[in-house]
């Protein structure tokens, strides 16, 4: 029997979550499907923010890093993400973004595995990023490393005696197609290698329990699941084993033992408070902040459970309403599982996708081909999910996607 409008319209009222949705800004007529790529706004981080602005940096100034828990703000905000994620007490801050991140993990890792071991591994299909980090670093090392790329299938038995550091991401970007971290982990610690961890497509969205995997290293940002705002700070997780042996490649005042003792040499802070660098972006980690608070109300179980029930949905309304019309399914899952995204390939998917933009559908595009479809379950609903399809359908039958300006390219994609 096919899904109706009024299938999803009881589905809506029956949604647990559904109350979630009113703690969200919701531009009206519009059904957003890019919260993988940047969350939604938060309705209580714009009052946040004037607060910050205006009492904490407008009235109390500098004393603010005092009085208000400025100087705090990255410790505090890293152990509710690491609640989130399933690390260990003192084992996550947050600071800088997540190429940053990636870069301090990644040294460490090389400096820990020892000259014995050559060579990073990571899948060819890896956020980019994460590769040219690891590309610019082993440069930096003089060449004496070498970068492989293998693809997810071949995981773990890429993993030889050579591999130094394995370099993951959890959910792929493209597919949403999750690794068995727990499995490749525990392989990748039988072959003597260590394991970095990519968690922006997955923290916020799908359970991890980083501690439960014996994780090494993770890094992730705070602008998807996490709702920080744009360019929101980043985070790095990093396990308390090796934390003595951590020393940064980037060592900052903020991660000095004593930053204002101003000594002239550096001085690592203890523990996990070393991975900071500079001063840290007040009024970022602040919006962040509200959006961390607002996840750890929220079931990470339950969320899961209902992205993984939109994304039958839309491949169920896609097979029935757009049969013939060529959009093939990426990557069904993985070993892991499947993230809280679906995406779908077609030869035109630039321009479809700009197409229902314009009508309000807010997916995105990711080159060569392929159109992705966040599903953000605190503020997603069912029914909007038939809209969106409808409105696919109406743009397929009609060409409405051939017209030239949505052909144009633009910086952002």
């Amino acid at each position: 029997m096919a899904l109706s409008r009024a299938d999803l319209e009881a589905l809506d009222r029956a949604d647990p979550l559904r109350p979630f949705r009113d703690r969200f800004v919701l531009p009206e007529g519009v059904i957003y499907l890019d919260g993988n790529s940047l969350g939604a706004l938060p309705a209580a981080t714009p009052a946040r923010l004037a607060q910050v602005i205006g009492e904490e940096w407008g009235r109390d100034l500098i004393g603010s890093w005092n009085a208000h828990g400025w100087f705090d703000m990255q410790a505090r905000i890293g152990a509710k993400i690491g609640r989130l994620i399933g690390a260990g007490d003192g084992e996550t801050i947050v600071a800088d973004s997540t190429s940053i991140n990636v870069y301090k993990a990644l040294s460490a890792a090389l400096q820990i595995a020892g000259a014995g071991r050559r060579t990073v591994l990571s899948e060819r299909d890896n956020f980019p990023t994460d590769v040219y980090m690891a590309e610019g670093l082993i440069a930096q090392l003089g060449g004496r490393h070498t970068l492989r790329l293998a693809v997810a299938d071949e995981f773990p038995a890429a993993i030889d005696g050579d591999t130094a550091v394995v370099m993951l991401t959890h959910a792929n970007y493209r597919t949403g197609r999750l690794h068995d971290m727990k499995a490749l982990t525990k392989a990748a610690h039988e072959r003597g290698s260590l394991v970095i961890w990519d968690l922006c497509h997955s923290a916020g969205a799908v359970p991890v329990d980083l501690a439960d995997a014996d994780y090494d290293f993770a890094v992730g940002c705070g602008y998807k699941f996490l709702n920080g705002g744009p360019g929101a700070p980043a985070f790095i997780a990093i396990a308390r084993r090796h934390q003595d042996a951590f020393r940064p490649a980037l060592a900052g005042w903020f991660g000095h033992a004593r930053p204002f003792a101003f000594s002239e040499s550096y001085e690592p802070a203890p523990g996990i408070a070393r991975a900071a660098v500079g001063t840290p972006p007040v009024l970022s980690l602040a919006a962040l902040e509200t959006g961390v608070d607002l996840m750890t109300e929220a079931p990470i179980a339950e969320l899961h459970r209902k992205a993984l029930k939109q994304f039958e949905i839309v491949r169920t309304l896609m097979d029935e309403r757009l049969a013939g019309h060529v959009f093939r399914l990426a990557a069904l899952e993985g070993s892991g599982g499947r993230g809280s995204q679906i995406s779908y390939r077609h030869e035109h998917g630039w321009p479809i996708m700009q197409a229902l933009i314009a009508r309000g559908i807010v997916g995105d595009f990711r080159a060569p081909d392929i159109l992705r479809f966040g599903f953000t379950p605190l503020y997603l609903g069912y029914t909007e999910l038939w809209d969106a399809v409808s409105a696919l359908r109406d743009i397929m039958e009609t060409h409405a996607w051939d017209r030239p300006e949505f052909h144009k390219r633009l910086k952002v994609t």
